[in-house]
């Protein structure tokens, strides 16, 4: 049986100072999140099941260019980690085919179709861009990367259209909201995860609206939460 124990202790070394919202503990909730909607939608789960969403969870942000520099030497070492604490090849396969196809960055240009446990972890990490705890990340995320927290004057761009594009996107993180976090409750693949996205999208409309309230910063109609 897989052994998730240096799963987690490689998690944690490799992600506990970051300070952009990719921490570990945000890969310990992914796992937890995963594992929670897979049992709201079958109702129970195997050993082999759990370990591969929570592996999938725990390591998703170690192989991330915006965590590691070297990334073709961070993925043969997560593999060989997997295979060395009992992994089968099949679910090794399953978790490094998830982990390097999961993001939004590498969505934008065409659509990866994942497994079945693979779109729990997916869900699970998408979950994490919304809600208050997306707010938190958000405004963590822009702060680490030297952006202004809102700007009247610089407008959300439509359309983002491929990771080089979304990567050099340095626009005011309110802005963020709008141009990828509201998108992502449709791009869900679960139904448990769908309900909870929906909620958490209503909470962060709130807390823009009373954003605007205190400041004026979203009285521009193309930050009209109506139409997101």
């Amino acid at each position: 049986m897989a052994n998730l124990d240096r799963i987690v202790a490689f998690s944690e070394a490799t992600l506990g100072g970051d300070a952009s919202g990719h921490d570990f503990y945000h890969a310990q909730r992914v796992a937890d999140w995963g594992v929670k909607f897979f049992l709201e939608d079958h109702g129970k789960i195997t050993a082999e099941e759990e370990a591969v969403i929570r592996a999938g969870g725990l390591l998703h942000d170690t192989i991330d260019d915006k965590v590691v520099d070297d990334v073709p030497g961070q993925i043969e070492k997560v593999e060989k980690l997997l295979i060395e604490n009992d992994f089968s090849k099949e679910e090794a396969a399953d978790v490094m085919d998830t982990i390097q196809h999961m993001s939004y960055s590498a969505n934008l240009v065409q659509h990866y179709e994942l497994s079945k446990l693979g779109q729990y972890v997916q869900d699970a990490d998408r979950i994490e861009s919304l809600g208050a705890i997306a707010i938190a990340r958000t405004f963590a995320y822009g702060g680490a990367k030297g952006r202004v927290l809102a700007d009247p004057k610089v407008l959300p761009v439509k359309d983002l259209k491929d990771k080089a594009t979304y990567r050099k996107n340095e626009n005011p993180s309110v802005n963020h909201f709008y141009e990828k976090i509201f998108k992502l409750p449709a791009q869900l693949n679960t139904p448990a995860a769908r309900v909870e996205g929906e909620k958490r999208k209503e909470f962060m409309k709130d807390f823009l609206k009373t954003l605007n309230a205190e400041t004026g910063l979203l009285a521009d109609p193309a930050f009209d939460l109506d139409k997101v």
